[in-house]
C-alpha cells in the first residue's frame, strides 16, 4: 500500500513540488518502504520516534525536524541529533535560534531551517505571527550556523481543504515579501505547506515542500499533535 501511495502521489504533484513523509509514530520498515517507492524527505515529529527508527533505516534520506521546538528543544540540541536532521522547519524564536547556532558550531555544520509562521495567529499553535516574522528573519540572518531557506506554516488538519487556502496565501505573500528583502545569508528557496487534507491547495498557492503522512502510510492510532 505504501508503494503504491507514494507512486501515484509523486505522478500527481507538479514537477518542483518535494513530497515530505510525515512519519510521526511510524516504524523503521514503513518509512524504508516509502523511501524505496520515492520519498526523499522523512519528517519526525519527535526525537523519540527518530531514536526509533533511525538507526534501522538503511536507505539514505533527507531528514527534517517538524515538530514543536518548545517542547523538544533540549533534545534536539543534543548534538547527535543535529547531526541527522539536514533541516529544522519549525523556528520561530530567536533565542531558540540562538541556542541552535552554538551547538551547530561545535559540531561544526550549517542549519537549513524554515522560519513556522503562524499563519491563523492561533494561540495554541506554534509559530511566529506573521506581523513578525521579517524582523525574525532579519535577525536569524545574523547567525553564522543557521541558514534560513524558506518559511513553513500548518493548515487545518481536518474539515474542508479551502479554509486552509487564506493562511496558505498569507504565508506565500510573506515568503515573497522576504524574498524582495534581499536580506543576507538568507535564502527564501522552500515553501513548506499542506498536509493529507490539504496539499492540493497548498500547491496552488506556491507550497514546494508537501508534509504528508495519511495518504502514504494510512491512518494510525493518536493523531494528535501532527504537522502531516
Amino acid at each position: 500500500m505504501i508503494t503504491e501511495n507514494v507512486k501515484a502521489l509523486l505522478k500527481e504533484l507538479p514537477e518542483g513540488v518535494e513530497l515530505e513523509a510525515a512519519a510521526k509514530t511510524r516504524s523503521a520498515k514503513e518509512i524504508e518502504e516509502a523511501i524505496k517507492a520515492g520519498v526523499k524527505i522523512i519528517g519526525e515529529n519527535y526525537i523519540k520516534d527518530l531514536k526509533n527508527v533511525y538507526e534501522s533505516v538503511k536507505t539514505p534520506a533527507r531528514w527534517h525536524f517538524i515538530g514543536t521546538l518548545k517542547t523538544q528543544k533540549h533534545d534536539l540540541l543534543r548534538k547527535k541529533y543535529l547531526k541527522i536532521f539536514d533541516m529544522i522547519e519549525t523556528l520561530d524564536s530567536f533565542e531558540i535560534a540562538c541556542e541552535l547556532d552554538k551547538k551547530c558550531a561545535s559540531i561544526p555544520k550549517i542549519m537549513d531551517v524554515l522560519i513556522e509562521i503562524n499563519s491563523a495567529k492561533e494561540p495554541q499553535k506554534s509559530g511566529v505571527m506573521p506581523e513578525d516574522a521579517k524582523e525574525l528573519a532579519v535577525k536569524l540572518s545574523t547567525l553564522k550556523n543557521i541558514r534560513v531557506v524558506g518559511l513553513m506554516t500548518m493548515g487545518p488538519r481536518f474539515g474542508n481543504p479551502e479554509d486552509s487556502r487564506p493562511y496558505f496565501r498569507i504565508t506565500k505573500e510573506l515568503f515573497e515579501e522576504i524574498k524582495s528583502l534581499k536580506i543576507p545569508n538568507l535564502t527564501m528557496k522552500y515553501l513548506s505547506m499542506g498536509m493529507t487534507n490539504s496539499y492540493k491547495v497548498a500547491v496552488q498557492e506556491g507550497a514546494n515542500i508537501v508534509r504528508i503522512g495519511t495518504k502514504i502510510f494510512g491512518e494510525r492510532a493518536c493523531s494528535l499533535d501532527a504537522k502531516d
